[in-house]
């Protein structure tokens, strides 16, 4: 809760604005915005407007064809699950509304219109022109989109869109009379379907008349690798105003007239607020009508707790970063606000997906992307943090699984809105991802106190740590495998490989190539039944996470009081970090390699990967092994770049500067070196590859997305936009801690 002194000087600021802005006209409750309280200025005046450039509208349904990204940055909140742009300013048939909204069918975004609720005055029945007065400004403020017009002859028109729940947008238009005589206007607002290109998809969404709006209606489709709907799904706008709707002949299209025209005096203004509502289900539908109600009988309640949520959010974010670097904070922040999604479907607890901007990655939760998701997610809500490491840990292989007991304990790789009963084809149970969770978990834990979560989270930790040595150490050496589950789709060696490549997250990477000897095993449980699959190499990143992961258990153990779990935990990451650093580490190339199963040979000739740094970031590396990587950090023939840290050694015979994990940078990737550095006392190094990753990075700075990666040799962005664990670790590598 902000300081009750704070709440008493907004509610007077509310008031002032009000009385500023003239009496309102009969049934207008007193509204402020943003605008009016500048609430996008910080401290020391630097204003975070338009971060991120969310102008542009859509030309088709299908968000984008070039790598399945969506080429229109949008804003969403609270996990909703359908998402906003501002207007281009050089397409006039968007103004006056928003452009979209982009919907997700179950696991994949969509847009429904160019912009479904266009807004139109009208005086003596003729339209006015909105650009009348001068080109529109188009703005986006953390937690807001916002437009303003002028009319001319005195007339002002201004739209915020704001999330007041996790299925519904308020939109609030503020008409004012600036001039000397009445007005007396009407109002309209019209829209139409931009529909998919082909079948059955085309056909889903149908317009009808809604209680005091317009609503669209989904068929049911199951096209699984396209367009999902259950056919209980509805998209419903609703006016505060009595209204009357109309729907064209062909269904395409529909127009909302106010009711009654207003009339406002000179210096007066009047409100017309509506609800905009995207769910499921039919419960979904009922439970949301009376947050709509509650909504519209007092619309600045919503927008109040808006604002004063995201202040609250720039405050956790920007905190103890330099001030050239706060946009990138906020921009970060947004970023994985937009792509925050409420538990829906198979998905018990609201989480993070990947990005909203790339159609494969909008509607389903990574583990490993969860972990480093949380962490960043915890400087502004650690509740959010928290439902996040639910969301996948909800999934976790039970004891006593009649479909694969004997992965009790593992947590699949990646969960979405329909689970296999349903026909999810996206679900993922062929293979797990790094272990970072007790990590996360505990730097949640630095940031809420919360020590019940820890007591929820310890036992299912636990057993997840004790599944990786159960079913991914082949010879029991105390150094682990990725691998590949025990499951339909990995039934041939080749799947098996695969499925293991994916569990180490850095799929195509050089280390995991079938032509440099890398094949996969069985291994067995007691009575000789095969567990799981194991690559015929140990590898170094997997092995300094658990480590990590054995570190921060007990630091979990110890807080909850169970001192002997506590001192096993701690011993565990005490022999695996030093199997890490005897065994991994190779003087003659100065860093950290895999090693092959069985002879434990360090695989050199594979070259060096980003995954030599992580024993820095783990802590596990000697000072004198870390000095030697440094080196290697900072050399231009190796992982000085342009823009530093490529995924594979610029040397390497196998480095390939735009093929995703064999050479591009990785945010994540990046911190973990950068962070590695600060730990062995290599501060100023750090520093310095810090500021040329973040100043190297196209749009990083400016108003461009957060990439999934880079091109090291031009900083050029590479693969999906607005993707949110780059988002997350960047707040992490920006403040240095």
């Amino acid at each position: 809760m902000r300081p009750r002194s704070c709440v008493l000087f907004a509610l007077a600021l509310l008031v002032a604005v009000a009385a500023a802005c003239g009496r309102p006209t009969a049934a207008a409750p007193p509204r402020w915005t943003a605008a009016s309280l500048n609430h996008d200025r910080d401290r020391t005046g630097n204003g975070y407007d338009d971060v991120l450039d969310l102008r542009g509208a859509p030309t088709a349904a299908l968000p984008g064809r070039e790598k399945d990204n969506n080429p229109i940055n949008v804003f969403a909140d609270r996990g909703a699950w359908h998402a906003y742009a501002l207007p281009a300013a050089d397409a006039p048939g968007g103004y006056g509304g928003f452009t979209g909204p982009l919907y997700i069918a179950q696991e994949y975004p969509w847009w429904l219109s160019t912009s479904f609720s266009r807004i139109r005055l009208s005086e003596d029945g003729r339209a006015l022109d909105l650009a009348g007065g001068g080109p529109p400004r188009f703005t986006s403020r953390p937690g807001s989109l916002a437009q303003a017009y002028d009319l001319g002859g005195g007339l002002r028109l201004t739209l915020e869109l704001r999330y007041a729940t996790h299925r519904t947008a308020l939109v609030g238009a503020v008409v004012r009379n600036t001039g000397h005589v009445p007005r007396t206007l009407g109002a309209d607002w019209t829209g139409s379907l931009l529909r998919p290109a082909e079948a059955p998809m085309r056909q889903a969404p149908s317009l009808a008349v809604a209680p005091r709006g317009v609503a669209v209606d989904f068929a049911k489709v199951r096209a699984a690798d396209d367009f999902l709907t259950d056919g209980t799904e509805r998209f419903e706008v609703r006016h505060r105003d009595p209204v009357r709707t109309s729907v064209s002949g062909d269904g395409d299209s529909y127009r909302t007239e106010l009711a009654a025209p207003f009339t406002l005096a000179p210096g007066a203004a009047h409100f017309l607020d509506w609800t905009e509502s995207y769910t499921f289900t039919q419960a979904e539908r009922t439970g949301e009508a009376g947050e709509v109600r509650r909504v519209l009988a007092d619309p600045a309640r919503t927008v109040w707790a808006a604002d004063a949520r995201w202040r609250g959010y720039v405050d956790g974010v920007t905190a103890g970063v330099p001030a050239g670097r706060r946009r990138l904070a906020v921009k970060a922040l947004e970023t994985l606000v937009t792509n925050w999604r409420g538990a829906a479907g198979s998905l018990a607890h609201d989480g993070i997906t990947p990005s909203l901007s790339y159609k494969w990655f909008a509607g389903g939760f990574w583990a490993w992307d969860t972990w480093k998701q949380a962490v960043g997610t915890a400087r502004f809500d650690t509740g959010l943090a928290e439902a996040q490491i639910r969301s996948v840990l909800d999934h976790q292989i039970r004891p006593g699984s009649t479909t694969r007991p004997q992965d009790a304990g593992m947590i699949p790789d990646a969960v979405f809105y329909n689970d296999p009963r349903r026909g999810g084809t996206n679900w993922n149970e062929r293979n797990s991802k790094p272990p970072l969770g007790a990590w996360s978990v505990w730097q949640v834990y630095e940031r809420s106190g919360d020590k019940d979560f820890l007591r929820e989270v310890y036992p299912k930790l636990a057993a997840y740590e004790e599944w990786w040595y159960r079913n991914r150490d082949h010879d029991h050496n105390g150094l682990a495998e990725y691998g590949a589950t025990v499951d339909p789709a990995n039934g041939s060696p080749g799947e098996q490989r695969l499925a293991a490549a994916w569990e180490s997250g850095m799929d195509n990477a050089p280390r995991f190539d079938a032509a440099s000897g890398t094949s996969v095993v069985p291994n067995r449980d007691g009575s000789g039944q095969v567990v799981g699959y194991s690559l015929t190499q140990e590898s170094v990143d997997l092995n300094s996470y658990l480590a990590l992961d054995q570190e921060h258990l007990a630091r979990i153990a110890a807080e909850l009081g169970k001192r002997t779990a506590a001192d096993g935990w701690r011993a565990r990451a005490a022999a695996t970090g030093r199997a890490v650093r005897e065994r991994m580490y190779d003087p003659a190339t100065g860093w950290f390699h895999d090693t092959a199963l069985g002879s434990g040979t360090r695989l050199t000739d594979r070259g060096r990967g980003i995954e030599g740094v992580v024993p820095l970031w783990s802590g596990v590396a000697t000072r004198d092994q870390a000095a030697a990587v440094r080196e290697r950090l900072l050399d231009p023939s190796e992982f000085a770049t342009e823009m530093p840290l490529p995924t594979v050694s610029r040397s390497s015979p196998y480095f390939a500067a735009r093929q995703y994990w064999r050479g591009p940078v990785w945010l994540d990737q990046a911190y973990f070196a950068i962070a590695g550095m600060r730990r062995y006392g290599f501060g100023r190094d750090a520093d310095t590859l810090s500021a040329r990753l973040t100043g190297r990075a196209a749009g990083l700075l400016g108003d461009g997305p957060i990439m999934e990666n880079y091109d090291p040799l031009s900083g050029a962005a590479l693969n999906s936009p607005n993707f949110s664990w780059s988002a997350a670790l960047l707040l992490p590598l920006i403040a240095g801690r």
